[in-house]
């Protein structure tokens, strides 16, 4: 079962290695790590994406609290929070499919950013699950390169 982790820690050299050692020496995976500013230039907020039972996670929190520079940890439940990624995608098309392309970004509401002689690409948020059928559907055109943020999220109370 995935689990999204939110760790407010201080803006300090050397947390983020402490926090992902955390993960890899007690053998957990982290499926995405997203880490910015928060509107407290002294704090970082990560949001942390991972997999296992309800137990694992709450051992993860109970260990993450226990570093030095964590200020709070909080493992959302399922549908307390609001979570968006960003996608840049760089997608073949060639005169006859651009539109066809175009079109398909449209309805996704993802935007153009850049277009090239033999492809479009094409920049898109929403939740995980409107990311992958927009990246499903313009696999047949050919993906040429991709990267994705990973998830952030913020609580809904």
């Amino acid at each position: 079962m995935r689990h999204t982790i939110s760790v407010l820690v201080e803006n300090k050299f050397g947390v983020l290695t402490r926090v992902t050692g955390l993960f890899s020496g007690r053998g957990y995976n982290i499926d995405t790590l997203n880490v910015g500013p928060t509107h407290d230039p002294s704090l970082s907020r990560m949001t942390i994406v991972t997999r296992g039972d309800d137990a694992t996670v709450e051992q993860i929190c109970k260990q993450l609290n226990k570093l030095v520079d964590v200020m709070k940890v909080t493992a959302f439940p399922a549908g307390g929070y609001i979570d968006r990624e960003l996608v840049l995608v760089k997608v073949a098309a060639d005169t006859q499919s651009r539109a066809e392309v175009a079109q398909m970004a449209e309805l996704f509401r993802a935007k153009i950013i850049d277009v090239q002689p033999k492809s479009l690409t094409i920049e898109l948020t929403g939740s995980e699950s409107k990311i992958e059928k927009f990246l499903m559907l313009v696999r047949d055109f050919g993906i040429v390169e991709l990267t994705r943020t990973g998830q952030v999220a913020l609580p809904r109370d």
